[in-house]
């Protein structure tokens, strides 16, 4: 054959990205990894959006669909991108930034984005932010993990750096999204969690808790609800929070030109 032999891997069939969202969005492929989109209409400029985390299989839920709802009906768009049990380390913080490149590059969402983490979606999101405080919008978390020696734990966490758990505890505040806060504050960045006083998995004050103090110092913006009682749980109010909805509506509007 002229030009020589084909690649293996041009010879094999494409097989597009499956997965299913819990409204009816685009699903793709972002550098091998699945990447999904819930639209908004254009009005000819700008596209304001949401990036959610975790991104897995069978997430998001069912649980976000009211949420996600009230976002569309704003004109707030909906992406996020399978980075797998990254903990928010640097290979998954690369992915967030192709996912943003894709979409604000080729598809005219909005420069700087919200964030919104579930659970380990904290840790996801808010590493990235970090490096990435001029992107973003804001950040809304849903009992949010911010804290890697809380959880999952160094042991759990150190393979995912590519680290033993004591080189991971000796060199935690590069990679711990609680000691990471400073670039957020400079930035102005708004922090917003919802996040029950009763959670023994991600306990409220080694994590948001702990994020508030430290923000707060920092002189950041942070507002939080902290519903008595609630643990790490499907309670319908996690999810269906007018506060979160109306912080995320706000702050985004306000990257509207």
């Amino acid at each position: 054959m002229m030009g020589g032999a084909l690649r293996a891997e041009e010879t094999k069939p494409s097989v597009p990205p499956q997965k299913t969202l819990p409204l009816p969005g685009e699903v793709m492929s972002i550098r091998g990894h699945t990447a999904f989109v819930l639209s908004a209409p254009s009005k000819g400029k700008p596209i304001p959006w949401v990036l959610y985390a975790p991104t897995l299989p069978g997430l998001p839920g069912t649980e976000e669909q009211w949420m996600f709802e009230r976002f569309l009906e704003a004109g707030i768009a909906v992406a996020g991108i399978d980075v797998g049990e990254s903990y928010g380390n640097a290979a998954g913080r690369v992915l967030y930034s192709a996912l943003h490149e894709e979409l604000v590059s080729r598809r005219g969402f909005a420069r700087k984005v919200m964030l919104l983490g579930r659970s380990r979606g904290g840790l996801m999101t808010l590493s990235w932010a970090a490096e990435n405080a001029d992107k973003v919008a804001g950040f809304a978390g849903i009992y949010p993990v911010c804290n890697l020696a809380s959880y999952p734990g160094l042991t759990n966490a150190a393979p995912a750096f590519g680290l033993k758990p004591a080189e991971l505890g000796a060199e935690l505040s590069r990679h711990n999204p609680v000691d990471r806060l400073e670039s957020l504050a400079r930035a102005r960045v708004p922090l917003f969690v919802i996040h029950g006083d009763q959670d023994r998995l991600v306990p409220l004050e080694a994590n948001s808790g702990l994020v508030r103090s430290r923000y707060q110092a920092l002189k950041g913006p942070f507002e939080w609800v902290v519903p008595a009682g609630q643990g790490h749980s499907m309670w319908t109010g996690f999810f269906q929070s007018p506060e979160l909805v109306a912080f995320v509506v706000r702050e985004c509007r306000k990257q509207a030109p």
